[in-house]
């Protein structure tokens, strides 16, 4: 089969992934394999191809945003048949029996493994993954809709909860690109007022296209204190800024998965009258039945910008160089 294959860790302005031939994976018990019709892109794929993330696998196909068509099934699966469309999102394992496991929290469990890190992924014409960790595509989602929820959508979601956004109440949104472009239609259809903090008229436009109640500068402070913030850019000096935007008793979460070094902290200015700060660490299952279940109610629609499986290192340099509205998706 056809793959975009990372041999070496480099950076994307390098071109480091290859078009090539490798074998097709084949199913092991339980497994299901996918004919991938698209895969969408996102920056934690930047941080695996560019050394952010320590190698797991070498060489790594990677992507963990998968849409496909189920063309194989191993013994003992009973969720999927050939024909289902489903999807391949970023936790794709866990041990099932840790106490995180056994309390809802599988996120953190230590033996967790990660679609397109640990195994391949979804930047290939196959993909396989357990059956457990796939999910049923709604019907109303077009395959690059869906793709572009399976990460951005799912680690937004998650951020979302952790932000402990009150119903009606106010979010401020640091970084829009495509996790924040879907949590700012979520948090809209609960009825919230948004605050859209980013740099590039790209971004601020789009914002503006999803009701956002009031667009600035990231480093900008929105017109009132917010209940809430998500900080999504991977930018630890937005920390404070945040923090300060913040009315007693909000919360910020950090959605990122790499987030440079935060400043410095004034400890009334920034955390006094309770406020609370969250990290994001990966997403639960339930996670990612509870976006897609969302959604799909509410009438998500995802922007995408679509690209050639070929061109990935076009499109991941377009990524970082925030030149992508909404989320770039792969056709295969």
């Amino acid at each position: 089969m056809k793959a975009m294959i990372c041999k070496t860790q480099a950076p994307i302005a390098t071109s480091p992934l290859q078009w090539t031939n490798v074998a097709e994976p084949q199913v092991g018990p339980g497994e299901v394999r996918v004919r991938v019709r698209v895969c969408a892109i996102c920056r934690t794929d930047l941080h695996v191809i560019e050394g952010d993330l320590e190698p797991r696998k070498r060489p790594i196909i990677p992507g963990h945003q998968v849409v496909g068509i189920v063309d194989q099934v191993g013994t003992g699966c009973h969720r999927f048949s050939c024909g289902s469309r489903i999807g391949i999102a970023w936790l794709r394992h866990t041990c099932g029996h840790c106490q995180f496991c056994l309390s809802g929290r599988e996120n953190l469990c230590s033996e967790s493994a990660y679609t397109g890190w640990t195994d391949d992924g979804g930047y290939a014409e196959y993909a396989v993954v357990h059956e457990d960790f796939a999910y049923p595509i709604p019907e109303q989602f077009s395959d690059a809709e869906a793709s572009a929820l399976l990460c951005s959508g799912i680690i937004g979601y998650r951020a979302l909860s952790r932000s402990q956004l009150p119903p009606g109440g106010s979010l401020a949104i640091y970084g829009f690109g495509s996790s924040a472009h879907v949590v700012a239609q979520i948090a809209k259809g609960r009825g919230s007022r948004i605050f859209v903090c980013t740099r590039g008229q790209r971004h601020q436009s789009l914002a503006r296209q999803l009701g956002a109640d009031w667009v600035g500068n990231a480093y900008d402070r929105p017109p009132k204190l917010c209940d809430s913030a998500i900080i999504f850019a991977p930018v630890g000096e937005l920390v404070p800024v945040a923090l300060a935007a913040l009315a007693r008793g909000g919360t910020l979460a950090l959605a990122g998965i790499v987030m440079s070094d935060i400043p410095t902290l004034n400890y009334e200015r920034h955390l006094f009258y309770e406020k609370n700060v969250h990290s994001v660490t990966s997403n639960t299952r339930e996670d990612g039945k509870g976006l897609l279940r969302e959604a799909a109610t509410l009438g998500i629609k995802p922007r995408v910008t679509r690209y050639r499986l070929e061109d990935a290192n076009r499109a991941l340099s377009d990524l970082k160089a925030d030149k992508i509205s909404g989320t770039g998706v792969l056709e295969i």
